[in-house]
């Protein structure tokens, strides 16, 4: 028997719900400071979960609205400690976002902004071009893609996209500062952070052709204690890919608009860079997937698709710039057969859908846009069915416990968000924070998956800064990659062998297919945490 909850916390007005495994009776909620019992409930029937193996319960107490500290308890079991507030996730709002700054490459994290992680710049040395090794460009600067040092378009592009919706959507929810070096108190820090990866981008962008590069690394991963600073490889920029390219487009399209009337410079410098971009898609319509070279050993990033990549482009392009050639070109692609709701790396669609639908009605095809409109609310309906199904209130399904699985989960809540935007459905934001639930703890494992936040949080990611910088903690607000059916590593393959698709994870450094982080997989996470914190703000408001 097992009781998880939310380690981090519960929205005083929303749902409240633990999960039992193996148990279905009374429970108490318990005050963590005196020990006094607050709550009493009985739990709803067991159920299978089929994922995990595991028969579970639901413990519901939503009718407990006090601010506390508190602990589930059923036959003598007792939960991790939880709070419940009207904003319990501001904290956690804060550090996956300032996640992003240790990712930083190219310039020093000084302790003053980085504490006990801090270290020295990486990676400043210009970069070679594979296929034309004569040259050498500045690659310096934009994040680590993960735990390790390598730095890839098509995912920072998601990274970023993910982020400047978030502010987009929610930006009460990015009003403290974090603060990083560039912490001004007039223009959010979530700008200035993207702001950092935006101009690493911009040099991705060959000047000769304008088309994209995929990927700057070194031709083979460093060990794994290897700090950035001591990671002294030569750099090569991997040959120029469609998806990279179009993945720059979009982002530098919607860059230009959201900095529009904040840093007019930058905004005006990424129109231009992925109008040129566009045109470089245009002159190259057939280009295969990237593989990549014999030599080049580091993340790939491989996709044989490139419609997605152009249909998002396209959107963000005619939002930006209202210029119809980019709708037209935008209505010959929806027409492509391509997932138009997903929001992974290797399938972009979904953010072509959500800009053209962001852009309005009256400035698109009415008939597309009811199309597009109605699809969102049907997949939203599938991912609320599915999560009423499972056990742990997911939209999980057993196959979909793959490498990097908590981006499925938070992706599939970032994608309800949007879908209660657009059609104010209080069951999506509901199945949302389910979502939320199950990445900080309230999952089969009883696990934290985000560093630095729950009870029993993660503590050996797969991060090389983690691994090699000697501080017993690990660089705090990581998302972990979660469950790994496929035990696509040896740790994973000697460790997990046999278990329930939901139970194969580790927490061991070597587990790279299950326990490392990403950029895109925190990214997600900020858009679905921000809800909440812009929720919460926007409460504290009326009540003043």
């Amino acid at each position: 028997m097992d009781i998880q909850v939310n380690q981090v916390g519960y929205p005083s007005s929303q749902k409240k719900v633990a999960i039992i495994n193996e148990f279905q009776g009374a429970f108490e909620i318990v005050d963590d400071e005196n020990g006094s019992v607050v709550y009493c409930g009985e739990t709803g029937e067991l159920t299978l979960d089929n994922a995990s193996g595991s028969s579970v319960s639901h413990a519901d107490f939503s009718l407990l609205k006090r601010p506390g500290q508190y602990r589930v308890r059923a036959n003598e079991f007792v939960s991790a400690s939880f709070l419940v507030t009207e904003q319990p996730y501001d904290e956690l709002q804060q550090s996956l976002l300032k996640a992003f700054y240790f990712y930083r490459c190219g310039s020093d994290l000084p302790e003053k902004y980085a504490g006990s992680w801090s270290h020295k710049a990486c990676h400043t040395i210009p970069a070679i071009v594979y296929t034309d090794q004569n040259r050498i460009i500045d690659c310096s600067g934009g994040w680590h893609d993960a735990g390790d040092y390598g730095k890839y378009v098509v995912p920072a592009a998601k990274a970023v996209a993910d982020l400047l919706l978030a502010y987009e959507f929610y930006p009460h929810a990015f009003s403290r500062a974090l603060p990083i070096p560039e912490t001004d108190n007039c223009i959010p820090d979530i700008l200035h952070e993207c702001r950092y990866e935006l101009t690493w981008l911009l040099k991705m962008q060959d000047p000769l052709t304008g088309g994209v590069f995929h990927k700057v690394t070194t031709k083979e991963f460093p060990s794994l204690d290897v700090m950035p600073e001591n990671d002294l490889g030569d750099l090569y920029l991997s040959p120029i890919s469609a998806t990279a390219t179009g993945c720059f487009v979009a982002v530098m399209s919607i860059a230009a608009r959201i900095y529009k009337n904040i840093d007019k410079v930058l905004s005006e410098q990424c129109l231009f860079a992925a109008k040129r971009g566009w045109d470089w898609l245009q002159i190259h319509k057939e280009v295969s997937g990237y593989k990549n070279p014999d030599d080049i050993l580091t993340g790939e990033y491989g996709d044989d698709e490139d419609q997605d990549e152009r249909y998002w482009a396209a959107a963000e392009l005619y939002r930006t710039t209202g210029h119809d050639r980019y709708q037209q070109a935008f209505l010959l692609l929806v027409e492509a057969d391509f997932p138009k709701y997903e929001l992974g790396w290797a399938n972009v669609g979904g953010y072509g859908t959500i800009a053209y639908l962001l852009n309005g009605e009256e400035k698109g095809n009415s008939k597309v846009y009811s199309e597009l409109l109605e699809g969102l609310r049907i997949q939203a309906d599938k991912l609320v069915e599915k999560s009423t199904d499972n056990g742990y209130l997911i939209s999980l399904s057993e196959t979909e416990y793959i490498w990097g699985s908590n981006m499925v989960v938070l992706n599939h809540g970032m994608l309800l968000l949007i879908a209660h935007f657009f059609h104010n459905n209080e069951r999506y934001a509901e199945c949302a924070l389910n979502h939320l639930h199950y990445l900080l703890g309230r999952n089969v494992l009883n696990v934290s998956y985000v560093t630095g936040h729950g009870t029993n949080q993660v503590l050996h990611p797969h991060h090389r800064p983690s691994v090699g910088d000697g501080v017993i903690e690990p660089v705090a607000g990581l998302v972990l990659g979660g469950p790994n059916r496929g035990l696509e590593d040896d740790c994973a393959k000697t460790n997990l062998a046999g278990r329930s698709p939901a139970c194969c994870y580790i927490d061991h450094v070597d587990s790279y297919s299950t326990n490392e982080v990403t950029i895109y997989w925190n990214s997600p996470a900020v858009f679905v945490v921000s809800y909440w914190t812009n929720l919460s703000y926007n409460e504290l408001e009326r009540n003043n």
